[in-house]
């Protein structure tokens, strides 16, 4: 038997267990120096599944929070991420009646730290988003090696590592979902985008490689390759950019974070129950 066979019925072995976790009720928010939460109904413990959206304070991560509220509070604990603006973060977990915690998800121990908390809170995370991420524009000749380790950390290193703590759980219960927000790019790479492109094509390549590791254990990983998405991050083209880029689109328009929350949800649910490994492209026809 080869290393890879065992290591998948050891994976296998491990024995399924039904989770009940605290829920997290709308009760008096209650705000701290890493985030904003509401206090636990203790009496209200039911089976939901936790899911925790990484760089969720705005953005496409803030759509998907909210497609994920929008089912109610019988279905999902959610749990929003912001890196370091404290009022956005506090902000959005009130807007969307859910907790938050700032960490950097860039660093391990700061990860690790977030994933404790929200153990102690509502316990552990059943569904990962992967969203948190950042864009870099230049020439490559242009960048430095501090530019290319700052690239990859916000990245691919965010997924390393919040995916790092949330496997052990989820392998356990033998069953989980990641969902890996990731880019066009990452397939087929784009001009002065060149460490951004390898980031992500290494987000993708890490999505099939832990599809096939954990599927024995019964835990799905999928990624969403976005086009095109009205976002922040795209607000630095000018119209005639937009313009341009638009002509190249079948279905002449950007997307909407909104578009990118509702394949993530669907990704996440029991109706995508035989999905995993897969990139999906949501481009319009890119």
């Amino acid at each position: 038997m080869d290393g890879r066979s065992y290591n998948i019925k050891k994976l296998a072995g491990q024995g399924a267990r039904s989770l009940r976790v605290l829920r997290a009720a709308p009760l008096a928010g209650v705000g701290s120096a890493h985030g904003f939460e509401f206090k636990v109904d203790k009496e209200r413990i039911k089976k939901l599944q936790n899911v925790l959206i990484t760089g969720s304070s705005r953005g496409i991560g803030f759509a998907i929070a909210k497609e994920f509220c929008e089912c109610g509070k019988n279905t999902y604990n959610v749990v929003l991420n912001g890196k370091t603006d404290k009022l956005q973060l506090d902000n959005a977990a009130k807007l969307l009646n859910c907790s938050g915690f700032l960490a950097d998800i860039s660093d391990y121990e700061q990860t690790k730290l977030l994933f404790a908390k929200i153990e102690q809170k509502i316990g552990n995370v059943d569904i990962l988003v992967n969203n948190a991420g950042l864009a870099h524009f230049g020439l490559f000749t242009d960048t430095t090696p501090s530019d290319w380790q700052n690239i990859l950390q916000n990245n691919l290193n965010t997924v390393l590592n919040a995916t790092h703590l949330a496997v052990p759980h989820m392998v356990k219960a033998k069953k989980g979902v990641i969902i890996n927000i990731t880019s066009i790019w990452g397939n087929v790479g784009a001009s002065c985008e060149a460490v951004y492109s390898a980031a992500k094509g290494a987000v993708n390549a890490f999505t099939k490689a832990m599809a096939q590791e954990l599927g024995p254990s019964g835990v799905r990983v999928c990624a969403v390759a976005c086009g095109a998405i009205a976002t922040r991050m795209n607000q630095r083209l000018t119209a005639a950019e937009q313009a341009e880029f638009t002509d190249k689109i079948a279905l002449m328009r950007f997307g909407e974070p909104h578009e990118v929350a509702k394949l993530a949800k669907f990704l996440a649910s029991d109706a995508a129950g035989y999905i995993t490994g897969q990139i999906i492209n949501l481009d319009g026809g890119t």
